[in-house]
């Protein structure tokens, strides 16, 4: 039986309305009936197009009668304000869903955060080490998504270029996109979209850089081959990207790029559009990221990518009565029945077991070629965000820089210089 209840979170930081239920469960007796049954509260964001939340409140549900999950809708764009506001004013769900590493600082270092250490979890999860501060874990994964290489076989087929194989570095990738262009009769060889990530991520996760040591000369030859992609026609312009407000779902559903470098939420996603017929009916693949050398390409090898989990942490002024259920639900969002029930709707989940492997590309519409299932679960996966309370003010200054090259508004090396020297006055380094 279905019991979970949505509420909304304005945009305003102020209260939040749960009309008839409880408001986090954070006063006394709140959220606790007299038969012993309870009420959690989960924050989430985008809950009619992003499932998990409701999937995993009604799986515990299910397995917990006696809890209910209420699921608090908070608007995406503003989340981590929104609900950094409710926890300051005290009327914050009971379980917070961690959207970004970088402010997972900025909840424990409010004291908003419980200290979770006590909450087992199976071998093999991914993106633990980016819930822990000083030794203490303030959270635990239930997702961990990881960057890819996505495909479009039928225009590789239409240009006759041989599809990635797991074995390309970036030089590969470059001369297929260029080859892709130049065979196709308007597509683009392949697409980058906007954000700072599709470039410095992979940049700092296959140097093995620390983005708070200051030095990001090793950033430098990926802007100077995106520059050339983009001046050459291999892929729309950053200017052209941000202007008309392209969409890295349209280009690649669309077929007006052969190639996507993404994260792996993007299958879900792709295998809806087509479903509904918003992206082409095509036949696509995924491939590892390409490399910065060939010491990591190859099915034989593990190839380095980026990406941060998805975690749930428990407000620290929860109704001490509900401290052990909420602690059991992120105990199960990270068990491998979890796990395999997120698989099931091309969730990527942070635990990839046989099992869960099985049941993420027995989904419809996911590609079943080999290359496909090595890339979603062989791949050393860096963390793009340190857990720093200076990660996110570093990350906008790299941003603009970003933004500055991509631009073309200023050379390379000078918006490299002018980053180093920012990050150095403004932040600090470590």
């Amino acid at each position: 039986m279905k019991r979970i209840i949505i509420a909304t979170a304005g945009i305003a930081v102020g209260a939040l309305a749960l009309a008839g239920c409880s408001s986090g469960g954070n006063s006394s007796g709140d959220g606790v009936a007299e038969d012993g049954s309870l009420t959690l509260t989960l924050s989430g964001w985008s809950v009619d197009t992003t499932p998990e939340f409701q999937l995993l409140a009604d799986a515990y549900h299910e397995k917990n009668p006696d809890v209910t999950v209420e699921i608090t809708d908070y608007d995406p764009t503003d989340y981590n304000t929104l609900v950094t506001a409710d926890l300051a004013a005290g009327k914050g769900p009971d379980i917070i869903t961690q959207k970004e590493v970088k402010y997972v600082t900025t909840f424990q270092e409010g004291g908003q955060l419980l200290d979770v250490s006590d909450v087992e979890l199976p071998e093999g999860i991914g993106g633990v080490e980016s819930y822990e501060v000083d030794g203490t874990a303030y959270a635990v994964p239930y997702r961990q998504d990881s960057w890819v290489l996505y495909y479009n076989q039928a225009l590789f087929d239409q240009a006759g270029v041989d599809y990635p194989d797991g074995s390309w570095t970036w030089d590969d990738y470059d001369a297929a996109a260029e080859e892709l262009t130049s065979a196709l009769d308007g597509a683009k060889g392949t697409f980058q979209h906007s954000w700072q990530s599709t470039l410095q991520g992979f940049a700092n996760s296959q140097n093995d850089a620390d983005i708070l040591a200051g030095d990001y000369g090793y950033m430098k030859p990926y802007y100077e081959r995106v520059l050339a992609l983009q001046d050459g026609g291999a892929q729309e312009s950053f200017n052209t990207v941000t202007a008309n407000q392209l969409t890295y779902q349209g280009e690649f559903g669309k077929q007006k790029a052969a190639m996507l470098p993404m994260g792996s939420w993007f299958v879900a996603t792709l295998i809806a559009q087509q479903s509904a017929g918003e992206a082409d009916d095509f036949e696509w693949g995924i491939a590892p990221i390409p490399q910065l050398d060939d010491s990591t390409t190859g099915t034989d090898a593990t190839p380095v990518t980026f990406g941060d989990p998805t975690g749930f942490g428990i407000n620290a002024n929860i109704n001490e009565d509900k401290v052990d259920a909420a602690k059991d639900f992120l105990a199960f969002a990270a068990s491998e029945e979890a796990a395999t029930d997120l698989a099931e709707i091309g969730i990527t989940p942070a635990l990839l077991t046989d099992p869960v492997v099985e049941a993420y590309f027995a989904v419809e519409g996911s590609p079943q070629d080999e290359l496909s299932s090595f890339a979603v679960q062989t791949h050393e996966t860096r963390p793009e965000n340190p857990t720093s309370n200076k990660t996110a003010a570093v990350q906008n200054i790299l941003n603009d820089m970003h933004s500055a090259i991509l631009s073309e508004s200023q050379g390379v090396d000078d918006a490299i210089s002018e980053a180093e020297e920012r990050v150095a006055n403004e932040v600090g380094l470590d």
